[in-house]
């Protein structure tokens, strides 16, 4: 990126027009007390190749490289990412592209959104989808917001025990301060999320149910749906996965009223926990109630395709009482690199990296139990599953640490009833000779 420094007589021409005397005086606002007086204490300036050495060194010292075998999903997961993704990703025209505020300037761009926007709404199920939002956690948050303002008089909402924890963080700091109720299921033996109650709530504006779920257990949509609408209240479909929809039924083919979730498994790496991409979309009946933006297509004066903003509800777009939502970040480069990974598999090919995920997960979830474990939950699964050992397995763990092999996240800091349980995941990176290591270390 050119680095274009402004000459003393620039600067001074600059504060001119805005009447300040000097540098200083831009933050004269600022109370004193707030101000850094303090020289900055930063280390030595080091040249490109001094700074490429210290990052190795730094990258050396973490606990797990790149080479690892991680099999770790918890809402964050590994996927090959195609090189056709990864070289038009990094374009300057895609990566340096931000959020269109003058529309006819950024066709480019608006075109690239309406893309993901498509592709978006066909692995969903949906009728609209927006673009975008922060995360998973965000986007689920802002569903169950939008469930609230189209439920009107309503102030309660319900979220499983089994969506991601974090997720479910994130919705309580966004409802709470707000004044609304927040009411959790819990979860039946088989890792389902347990809907009886809900004969008994009629004041509820939404309900929310990840699948898979966190436990990496596979939700039955359809009927849950039809208990969700009986109880008056929209029906919230989350996930943390998407490449599940290459297999499974979609969520609005299963009657979900708004889906959201992570869409970080399409061409985003992990990288140290960001950044994420939150999917949503939902039934044409609710598109103005949808928080964030939303391309459409239209012709200008001379018959010629174009794409402009069709919806645009954020803070910035208009007056902030009318906003459905303070999203900022247009979030532009990871929808557009979804959709690039979403265009490059094909629905044929999501198909079969669903399958070969499916089909190792299930390897490795036979193998385990051959060797004396037990799955803590009887529900089909997709990708990951909750696995109990009849020993101690932490000190078998640490031992394939050593190996380059990150076995499974104990569950006890997130679920105290299932402290000792590990949730496994199984990718197509992970290949068949890391899970029979595993294997042997439990029958050791």
């Amino acid at each position: 990126m050119r680095y274009l420094p402004h000459t003393p007589e620039e600067i001074s021409e600059m504060l001119a027009v805005i009447g300040a005397d000097s540098l200083e005086g831009l933050f004269a606002t600022v109370p004193a007390e707030c101000r850094m007086t303090a020289s900055w204490d930063l280390p030595q300036a080091k040249s490109e190749w001094q700074l490429n050495d210290h990052l190795r060194l730094l990258a050396a010292s973490m606990g797990v490289d790149e080479n690892a075998r991680v099999l770790i999903g918890a809402g964050s997961y590994r996927h090959h990412i195609p090189e056709t993704v990864r070289a038009l990703a990094s374009r300057s025209e895609f990566l340096t592209a931000y959020t269109p505020y003058q529309p006819e300037m950024a066709q480019g761009t608006l075109q690239g959104i309406f893309e993901y926007q498509t592709l978006t709404a066909r692995l969903l199920g949906v009728d609209v989808v927006n673009a975008s939002m922060y995360d998973g956690a965000s986007a689920l948050a802002e569903a169950l917001l939008m469930g609230l303002r189209i439920a009107k008089k309503k102030k309660r909402v319900a979220v499983s025990r089994a969506i991601h924890p974090h997720y479910r963080a994130v919705v309580r700091t966004y409802l709470q301060p707000a004044g609304f109720e927040i009411v959790e299921l819990d979860c039946l033996e088989d890792g389902r999320t347990d809907l009886s109650g809900l004969e008994a709530e009629n004041d509820l504006a939404a309900v929310a149910l990840q699948s898979p779920n966190f436990f990496g257990v596979i939700e039955d949509l359809t009927p849950a749906g039809t208990i969700i609408h009986g109880a008056g209240a929209l029906f919230v479909a989350c996930f943390s996965e998407p490449l599940a929809y290459g297999l499974l039924n979609s969520p609005g083919a299963c009657g979900a009223d708004i889906v959201c979730g992570e869409g970080q498994s399409f061409g985003i790496a992990p990288s140290f926990g960001g950044p994420g991409l939150g999917m949503f979309g939902c039934k044409e009946a609710h598109t103005r109630n949808l928080p964030g933006r939303l391309v459409g297509e239209t012709k200008d004066l001379e018959g010629r395709r174009g794409y402009v903003l069709t919806l645009a509800t954020r803070e910035q777009h208009i007056r902030r009482e009318k906003a459905t939502s303070n999203i900022c970040s247009n979030q532009g480069i990871c929808a557009l690199t979804a959709a690039m990974y979403m265009a490059s598999l094909g629905g044929t090919g999501l198909r079969q990296l669903a399958r070969l995920n499916f089909d190792k997960t299930e390897y490795f979830k036979q193998r385990l139990m051959q060797a004396g474990a037990s799955l803590a939950f009887a529900g089909p699964t997709f990708n990951e599953f909750v696995v109990r050992f009849p020993g101690d397995f932490a000190a078998a763990r640490q031992r394939l640490l050593a190996r380059n092999i990150v076995a499974g996240l104990e569950l006890g800091g997130l679920y105290p009833q299932l402290a000792g349980d590990y949730l496994f995941c199984v990718t197509e990176t992970i290949e068949k000779e890391t899970m029979d290591a595993i294997v042997a270390e439990v029958g050791a």
